[in-house]
């Protein structure tokens, strides 16, 4: 294959991911709204919508081993296409998240912790992956960086918020009068509460996965990935 061919093809292939992570940033934002506004076919579309985002995944496996397949790549080339089957391994499972809220949203009726902002937290982890993608796109190194502290902020945040569950939870004083099924559906709250806090983080650990991925790609360098 002319090697003219075979650059316009990694540029396609560039161009597919970029597209991937729009419907997965798509996808993840529905299934905030979803949990956030109690909307339950928010919540469909974003758990049926996830059969889009593994055809997109599986499509775009098969375009990364045609291109190894081709020729052999120049270093460069093999660790963008390495980069990129292992970025879309990570947006795949970011629309596993999503669709983790759509269906935490349909099992949702109250919010049991108020001053528990999970969007906010959410709003900062969606930057991320925004600022990601944009690394990938532009290989700009710096920002892949940028991308890995921030990241400790959100631990942090993820983490304070978990406490503030748990040491809630344990200080409580359970009426008397509350039923089986009412105590049931406290814990019940609160462990989907607990479980939405370890999923944002988790999106969040895989945007910093693809800034890592990005900064090898670009400088051959595995700082982040280890």
């Amino acid at each position: 294959m002319p090697r003219e061919s075979y650059q316009e093809l990694l540029e396609s292939l560039r161009e597919d991911v970029l597209y991937m992570s729009e419907v997965v940033l798509d996808r993840l934002r529905l299934g905030l709204s979803a949990l956030e506004q109690k909307d339950e076919e928010m919540a469909w579309q974003v758990i049926d919508g996830d059969d889009e985002v593994n055809q997109l995944y599986l499509d775009l496996e098969q375009d990364c081993i045609d291109l190894l397949a081709l020729q052999q790549p120049v270093a460069s080339d093999l660790r963008f296409i390495a980069a990129s089957f292992k970025i879309i391994t990570d947006l795949e499972r970011i629309g596993d998240l999503a669709t983790n809220l759509g269906e935490y949203s349909l099992e949702a009726e109250r919010d049991v912790y108020p001053e528990v902002d999970i969007q906010d937290v959410a709003e900062v982890v969606i930057e991320m992956i925004e600022n990601a993608m944009d690394a990938y796109d532009r290989e700009d190194p710096d920002l892949c960086y940028t991308i890995a502290e921030t990241d400790d902020e959100v631990d942090s945040r993820c983490e304070t918020a978990s406490e503030t569950v748990v040491r809630d939870l344990i200080e409580r004083e359970i009426d008397a009068d509350s039923s089986d099924a009412e105590i049931e559906q406290l814990m019940a709250d609160v462990s989907r509460l607990l479980l939405t806090i370890r999923d944002i983080e988790r999106v969040g650990d895989h945007a910093v996965n693809i800034a890592a991925r990005t900064l090898y790609m670009v400088e051959n360098d595995d700082d982040l990935i280890y």
